[in-house]
This record gives C-alpha cells, structure tokens and sequence, in this order.
C-alpha cells in the first residue's frame, strides 16, 4: 500500500492527514525523504551554471521540503501524543537526520557554491530578505563544520548523531518518570485543603484506573493544585520530592549521566568548531551575543532583585512560623504559604477566580483580543484531521475573508504527551512560485480537564499561559515573509519570547478581562475589586520569582559556558555551586533540577534560558507603549504587527523592535513592573 506520508495527499488547506498515517509509515517515509532530499541537493551541486542567489541559494532553503513536513508531523507526535513505538521510532529516525544535516552542512562541492555566492554578496543587489537568508545559509555551513579537515568533519558527525539520540533519550526518561509516580490518598481527612474541582479530578483519574480513593500526579493540573492547597504537610513534601527527583534516582531512568555527556559533547563540538565554550558558539547567534553579556545582564538583575527577594522569603519564613510554628521552612512550604500570605493580604486566591476563567471564554477572549488588534477572525471547523479527539481546530481569516492559518488547539494532559505549554507548527507560512503558503500552527498545553459537574476552570497563571503560547501562535500566523526559514519564530531565541510574553499583559487589563472574565454559571462580569486585585497581586513575591529565574538562567550558563565540563563528576555538586548565590531554601539532598531541566538538556534553550527575562525587558517596554494609547490601539497594534509579528527572522530583531517602538527598550518598565524600582 502506498505511504500517505510520500503521496502528494488532497487535504483541506494541505492539512496533515493524521487519520490515515500509521505509525509503520514514518520510518519508511523518513528514509525515502531523505533519499529525495539528497537528490535535491546532487541537483544544486551538479548544476552547470555558474552559482547564483537562486540556482544556489533559493534552491538549497526550498530543498528537502518533504522531509521538513514529516518530521514536523512526526515530531510534534512524539511531544504530544506520543508511545513506546512512537518512541522507538524517534530513536532510529534521529541518528538519520542528524547524519542527512552532516550530508549537507559537510558536502564540500554545495559548500563552494553557497560561498561563491556568499563571497560576491556586495555585487547582488539583493533585498534586506535576500542578504539575511544568504548570510544564514552560508553560517548554517560555517558554523557547523564546512571549513574544517576531513577527520575532524568525521568528529563531529559522531558528535552530532550522539547529542541527538542523548537528548530523546533524556526526554523520554522525564516523561517516563512524569507517569510513574502515583501518591494514591485513602484516607479522607488527607484531603483537607484542597479544592472541590481538584478533589473531583483525583476521583476521576483514580476511577479511570479503577482504583479507590483519589489519585494524585506530577502532572501540572494535578501537582500545583496539590502544593498549593493541601494542609497535610507530610503529603505536600512526597509530592514535591518526587518532582524534583526526576531522572535523579540511580536507575535505569536516571540522567545523570545523560547531562555531563551532553554538556560535554556540545563543549567538544563548540572547541571543534573554533568556539570557547558552547555558550560562545550559541550566542554567537543571538541579541545578547556574547556569554559575558549575559552574565552581566543576569547579575545585574540579580543586585535588584536579591534584597527584594530575601525580604519577601523572610516575610513568607516569619508568616508560616506565626500562622503553624513551621521550622525549618521548606520548598514544600513555599507555595502553600504564599498562597495563604496572598490570601491574607489581597483577600484573593484561585479558587475565588476560577469560575470567571471557564476554557471556552478564555480562548473565546484571546481570540477577541486578536480580533481587536490585528483584525483576525477564528471560525472552528470539523472538516480536518486531528491527532487526538481533545484537539479543537479553527480556520483564521482577516477582515477581508482572505485565509490566513490553520489553527490546532491541545488543552489537556494525558500519558501521551509531554509537561507544560508550548506552541508549534506543522507547515511554516512561505511564498514559492509567487503562490502565498499560509501556516498550520498549534498550541499545547496541560490545563485541568472538565469533570461531571464543572467545565474546565482555569487559575490565572493557566490564563497568562494560554495568553503566552497564543502570543507565539499570533507570530507564526501573522508571518509573512517570502522563505520558511526565516518565517513567524525562526528568530534568534532571545527575541521569540516578545510575542508571547507581551499578550500576557492583557490579562491584567480591565478592559480586556470584561471581554471574556465570566462567571461559568451566572454569566456575570469578573467583579472590578477583583480585577484591582489581581493588579496589585501581580507584583507579590516579585522578588523571590525574579532570583527563580535568575538562577535558572546562571544554572543553564554554568552548564554551557565553562570550559571544562568533562572534569565535572557530580551533577548535584555542581548544580549547587551554580546556585549558592540565588539559593533561598534549604537544600533537598533528594533533588536535583538538571536531571529534568528540558528545556535546556532536550529543548533549544541551551544558553538559552536567559531569554526570558531578556524578552520581559522588551515586552514590559513594549506594552508601556500601548498602554499610552490605549490597549486596544489600532495604529500600535498594526505597528506591531508590521513590524515584528509579521516579519519574522528577516532582519536584526533590533533592528525591527526599534522599527516599532522608535527606541530601544529600558529595563526601567520591567523594574517598574516587579515593583523592584
């Protein structure tokens, strides 16, 4: 039978026909594209004609495009809908395209041809669109190995199938632990604090495993409900260890040794490659460009937010001690008691929230949102596959009905799909043969599912989240660039956190939160005390979240920006060493974070991490901007949109920030913000 994932299918809008592949069509499929894409390539080198922009360039970013297409089908799979076979495959596959990226970024003959082109770049007279691919194409060579000798081109293609296989097999370790751990509560009176929807939820999952009493998880819906709500000390600290023990157990699940071989093979890769560390390599490519720089903008993050953050720990220790003669004071306290200090001192928590933030209104509102800035409209339809019966899929136009994405909406959790919030894409928005492609973008996340009795509700920070990875799906829609590889987020890192990190402040807005802020049963507007509420309550314990941060981010530079990782032998010792300056609580002997830190040991954020709070710093200055004008300001909002939503990675982001807001961004509104300054 012919492979759907190789035929030229007939979908609506080009859509990934999810119902007809099989998980045995991806290996075959894999392979014949890989097969195809080398012929692509032979085609470019082997071209009589003097190497031009188009024969060569163009030619080598619009190659492979059957292979980009099942792999992100296949690799979206493995994140959110994934099992064992899936998992087997993303094992045998990942080797393979690692080998075909080497092919490529190693083949001596297209290498020539993309320098000549490269080299004569000054005579072109090409676009600002043109020179950026062009200089990216050439760095995708340079920075991957093409100048350098026969042996040590070999080095790295070893290096390079190893990190690949590594880093699954990390992921799947923190998946495979994520479901493991079950805390199963008989006993009744152990339940004492928790919300009814939460208690509800844990009746279900224990039910759908047909057991007694109430089921609680690491997962998110389940785990911060637990330690943030639950009164029996004892419990909130057996969650709280298992968490922080992911792949820290000495086991065949472990990743101990998974993290000093990765931190160790990307510093040999970066040395290989003429870099100092692998920090230097990575930043290379970056707003923030070198790893001093981001020390530096950390550190000094860090003198304001410190004493901040060690008065609100000293409030929250002196809190907990008065209210339950708690001593020592412990990470399975700290969420417990802020929520009750927030409690106390706004009248406000998230139980009391929730039923304004029912699902359906909060999507209902974010697409309100867009429809009021950038003039999208969000129709739902059933007239295209889906991986899963939870997904919900929508057709986005503009004001003039013309098409402008598909859009695939994944809210809940289940054993298939990995933690946390992200958001993606199955076919990047380009423009080929003058025909205009429009992109097929989603969002995953992990919200509370509905029970009998109630909708799914959500908490503030799952409303902020949905606002953030909607901001991300809003970038990838809205792009409108001429090569997929330059396209919605294809940005440098530091900046793809802009989008979504700016929607999130309409969440603190009165006159976005009357939009779609409802009662889930009487319909009635979220109360404005509450609204104030939630504005003032946004900058508690700002400090203490702030250092969260920071450390993350020292921890990720310790790991990528030192020069001898390989004499590194305990993962904990180390880790501490990186926190000593940041740390609050006590130690966990139990824990460790960089055995489950994803996103910097499997995700893209090695060296990375520190573009969070590098994005706040645009966003916070960013919508400062808009809220001059009103929130809801056409001519910003189009600003916006013409300027870095739509333009993607064509040109420096600073460039196209300064484009937007006439000015480079001040830290001073993100300290404003905080309430540090």
């Amino acid at each position: 039978m012919e492979n759907i994932l190789l035929k030229n299918y007939q979908t609506l809008y080009n859509t990934a026909p999810f119902s007809k592949i099989s998980n045995k069509d991806f290996l075959p499929a894999f392979k014949k594209a890989i097969e195809n894409a080398k012929i692509e390539i032979d085609g470019i080198v082997n071209t009589p004609e003097h190497p031009t922009f188009e024969n060569t360039i163009v030619a080598l970013e619009f190659s492979g495009e059957q292979l980009d297409r099942i792999s992100s089908i296949f690799f979206n799979l493995n994140s959110a809908e994934t099992n064992d076979e899936i998992q087997k495959i993303a094992q045998d596959v990942s080797p393979l395209l690692s080998e075909f990226g080497n092919d490529i970024t190693l083949n001596e003959a297209l290498f020539k041809r993309v320098k000549s082109v490269y080299d004569s770049k000054d005579t072109l007279n090409l676009t600002t669109e043109q020179q950026t691919l062009l200089d990216k194409k050439y760095k995708s060579f340079s920075r991957n190995g093409a100048n350098l000798p026969e042996d040590k081109k070999d080095k790295l293609r070893e290096i390079d199938k190893k990190l690949s296989q590594l880093k699954l097999k990390f992921g799947e370790n923190v998946l495979a632990e994520t479901n493991k751990f079950e805390m199963l509560i008989m006993n009744e009176a152990d339940l004492s604090g928790l919300p009814e929807g939460t208690i509800e939820a844990a009746k279900q999952l224990a039910e759908s495993k047909e057991k007694e009493g109430w089921l609680f998880t690491l997962d998110y819906p389940s785990y911060i409900p637990f330690v943030t709500y639950a009164d029996n000390r004892e419990l909130r600290k057996k969650i709280t260890i298992a968490a922080g023990k992911k792949g820290f157990h000495n086991d065949d699940l472990d990743n101990q040794n998974i993290v000093l071989q990765i931190a160790t093979l990307r510093h040999e890769r970066a040395n290989l490659l003429g870099y100092k560390t692998h920090a230097h390599f990575v930043l290379e490519e970056r707003m923030a460009k070198t790893p001093e720089k981001v020390k530096n903008f950390l550190n000094e993050l860090l003198v304001k937010a410190k004493p901040a953050a060690e008065k609100e720990f000293k409030n929250l220790q002196d809190f907990a001690k008065e209210l339950d003669g708690i001593e020592p004071f412990e990470k399975w306290d700290g969420t417990y008691y802020s929520e009750k200090l927030k409690q106390k001192l706004f009248s406000l928590d998230d139980e009391q929230l929730k039923p304004y933030f029912k699902l359906e209104n909060v999507i209902n509102g974010a697409f309100t949102v867009a429809n009021k800035l950038f003039d999208l409209h969000f129709e739902e339809i059933h007239t295209i596959d889906k991986y899963h019966e939870d997904v919900l899929t929508y057709k986005v136009a503009n004001s003039n009905n013309e098409f402008i994405a598909i859009f695939y909406a994944d809210f809940f959790p289940r054993a298939g799909k990995r933690n946390g919030a992200w958001m993606t894409s199955y076919k990047p928005q380009y423009v080929k043969n003058g025909q205009q492609e429009r992109p097929h973008i989603s969002i995953v996340c992990n919200f509370t599912k509905p029970t009998k009795s109630k909708p799914s509700l959500l908490t503030f920070n799952e409303v902020t989240t949905l606002f953030h990875e909607f901001g991300h799906a809003l970038h990838g829609m809205l792009a409108n660039t001429t090569y997929p590889s330059l396209s919605g987020t294809s940005v440098y890192w530091d900046f793809v956190e802009l989008p979504s990190q700016v929607m999130e402040n309409w969440c603190y807005e009165k006159d976005a939160l009357e939009l779609f802020a409802r009662h889930y049963e009487t319909g009635e507007v979220i109360p404005m005390d509450l609204v104030e509420k939630i504005k003032e309550s946004a900058t508690f314990l700002q400090g203490m979240q702030t250092l969260r941060q920071i450390s993350f981010g020292l921890l990720d530079m310790s790991w990528h920006g030192g020069e001898t990782p390989e004499e590194i032998i305990s993962v904990k010792e180390f880790e501490n060493n990186a926190f000593a300056g940041t740390q609050l609580f006590p130690d966990v002997a139990e824990n460790c974070m960089s055995t489950s830190f994803s996103h910097i040991f499997q995700g893209g954020y090695s060296s990375g991490y520190y573009s969070y709070k590098w994005a706040e710093v645009l966003d916070a200055d960013a919508f400062e901007y808009f809220k001059e004008s009103g929130i809801f300001n056409k001519d910003i909002a189009t600003k916006f949109k013409d300027h870095v939503l739509s333009q993607g990675g064509t040109e420096d982001p600073m460039v196209l920030y300064k484009r937007f807001r006439g000015q480079e961004p001040k830290p001073e509104a993100l300290l404003k913000r905080a309430g540090l300054i």
